[in-house]
């Protein structure tokens, strides 16, 4: 058996059913291996947007994605959304053949390249095939973006063939932790919230419960949205996408827990939003995150979900006095329940005075009062990103898929695509910038391949509206980063895709009748979206820039 097809076995026994790549010389082998063992390869038209389907499907399944690349130029065109990945530990393999010899065209020095953009290397080697891709595997499994170097000579040599088994992904060794002054802070809190950030997204059952416990209210950072969705005390998203009611309750708080966030300046409006009278604790399973972003009051090294279980347990009946005197009242509840999201924030429609255009919070509400309640919103990055991530609601944690940990415009529409072989059985919305989805548009081949259900909505401010409301003001010239208008759902027909452009909230009808069909053909709406002013989060974060 070549190493080749041991590797492609290995990582289809440890688990790995979809894999996305660009298919070359180097990963020919390898790839078909795991077609062979029973793994579904997704074809994608660039190795850029391969690298975000493998992160987009990691993020939505909850499992490892498989990215499968050509030497050199394969692993280069990918980087970009392999950093995304890397910098939101996702959990992946990448298949990087190598070419090992230094005067080779091919040549990289990946375990220098990996190590650039935060990711681990392993190598495969002859002998040991077996055991290198199953640890490589089982790396990621514990959370890591894994390069996984594939000498090419190594991949066509011979070695005994392989049948199992498979040694179980071992947990995260950890000790009992230490809660006793995270037990104390609860139980002096009279005002106490929980912040849940991208290491909190399975313990939403542990932390309701101690939540309920000690009268806390629930936010996320962004990229933990929907983990509290449908909870009477959930403030949605802190930070900069907060609404008014969540920045004033946050920002009333005598104690703030991070659970899995590190508290960026994102989640913290740079600081302004948790009041510095409140006492600060996070809770994170790597030691290396505490204080990383800002000074904090008390660090509990464990696993979320395991600390809040040994808080629970030690709380027993002993209940604190926030439940009994604190701020989980009838009429808090009822405040939440009455203006705890963006859609209840008065606004002026600022589309009057920009004709042809259309208000993105108009568009926005809209189009969540039209798409099914089963869907997965994944959010590209720019000025309009704000609109889509806090005025589409969604199920639950799987349902959002926000790839912003590296700010790249462009990987949104991909990241779609991945999210949407993860999970077929709902709606998949790409909520993209018109310059994200030109430079992204070629991954429309890819999308109607895959006939699943998708709708692109194109904020399209014939800009890069981010540079326009940034250097704008201050006079600078704009030149270079406004453009003529495109007709961006011609675009999409051309690629095979239905396109329609929205100019007004009526224009929105053909969606209903999209929806009603087999949706076997992607929806492109490409939206002319009003650009007078930047968003309220971009006016925020320049503040505080």
């Amino acid at each position: 058996m070549r190493v080749a097809e041991v590797v492609g076995r290995v990582l289809y026994e440890h688990g790995a059913r979809h894999v996305f790549g660009v298919v070359g010389s180097g990963n020919f082998h390898v790839t078909n291996a795991l077609v062979a063992a029973g793994a579904r390869f997704v074809a994608a038209a660039h190795e850029g947007g391969a690298a975000s389907m493998a992160d987009g499907y990691a993020r939505t399944a909850g499992t490892v994605g498989l990215l499968s690349v050509h030497q050199g130029p394969g692993v280069t065109n990918a980087l970009t959304g392999l950093t995304e990945a890397a910098k939101s530990r996702t959990p992946m393999v990448v298949l990087a053949p190598e070419a090992t010899a230094p005067r080779s065209n091919f040549f990289l020095d990946l375990p220098a390249l990996a190590a650039a953009v935060g990711a681990d290397f392993h190598r495969v080697r002859a002998t040991h095939a077996a055991e290198d891709a199953g640890a490589a595997y089982r790396a990621a499994a514990r959370g890591a973006t894994v390069v996984l170097g594939l000498p090419l000579e190594v991949q066509q040599a011979v070695t005994e063939p392989w049948s199992g088994p498979v040694p179980a992904v071992a947990p995260i060794p950890t000790t009992a932790p230490q809660v006793e002054p995270l037990l104390a802070a609860l139980r002096a809190a009279r005002r106490p919230v929980f912040i849940a950030g991208r290491g909190a997204r399975a313990a939403r059952e542990p932390l309701t419960r101690l939540a309920d416990a000690c009268g806390a209210l629930l936010a996320v950072s962004a990229a933990a949205k929907g983990l509290f969705a449908g909870n009477p005390w959930n403030l949605d998203v802190a930070g900069g996408f907060a609404t008014p009611l969540a920045a004033e309750l946050i920002g009333g708080a005598d104690l703030v827990v991070a659970w899995g966030s590190t508290l960026n300046m994102w989640t913290t409006r740079h600081g302004e939003l948790i009041p510095r009278s409140a006492v600060v604790v996070q809770v994170d399973h790597d030691a290396a995150a505490f204080g990383v972003n800002r000074p904090v009051d008390l660090a509990v090294a464990g696993e979320v979900s395991a600390v809040a279980e040994a808080v629970l347990g030690r709380l027993g009946n002993h209940v604190t006095g926030s439940v009994d005197g604190g701020w989980r009242t009838p009429e808090l509840a009822r405040r939440i329940r009455d203006h705890g999201r963006w859609r209840t924030v008065p606004y002026q429609d600022e589309a009057s005075s920009a004709p042809a255009t259309i208000d993105p919070r108009a568009l926005s509400a809209a189009l969540d009062d039209l798409l099914p309640p089963a869907r997965t919103v994944v959010v590209d990055s720019g000025n309009f990103m704000g609109y889509p991530s806090m005025w589409l609601d969604v199920p639950d944690v799987a349902g959002f898929c926000f790839t912003q940990a590296f700010q790249s415009v462009g990987l949104g529409l991909a990241s779609a695509l991945g999210a949407a072989v993860a999970r077929p059985d709902r709606l998949t919305v790409a909520a993209v910038g018109d310059g994200g989805f030109v430079m992204s548009a070629t991954e429309l081949v890819t999308a109607v391949r895959l006939a699943l259900p998708l709708v692109v909505v194109i904020y399209d401010d014939a800009a890069y509206g981010a540079e326009v409301h940034h250097f704008g003001p201050d006079g600078y010239p704009l030149e270079t980063v406004t453009f003529p208008e495109t007709d961006l759902a011609a675009i999409a027909h051309g690629y095979g895709c239905d396109g329609l452009t929205v100019r007004t909230v009526g224009d929105l009808g053909p969606v209903r009748h999209w929806l009603a069909g087999p949706r076997t053909r992607p929806l492109v709406i490409d939206a002319k979206v009003c650009a007078a002013r930047g968003s309220w989060w971009l006016e925020e974060a320049f503040r505080g820039h």
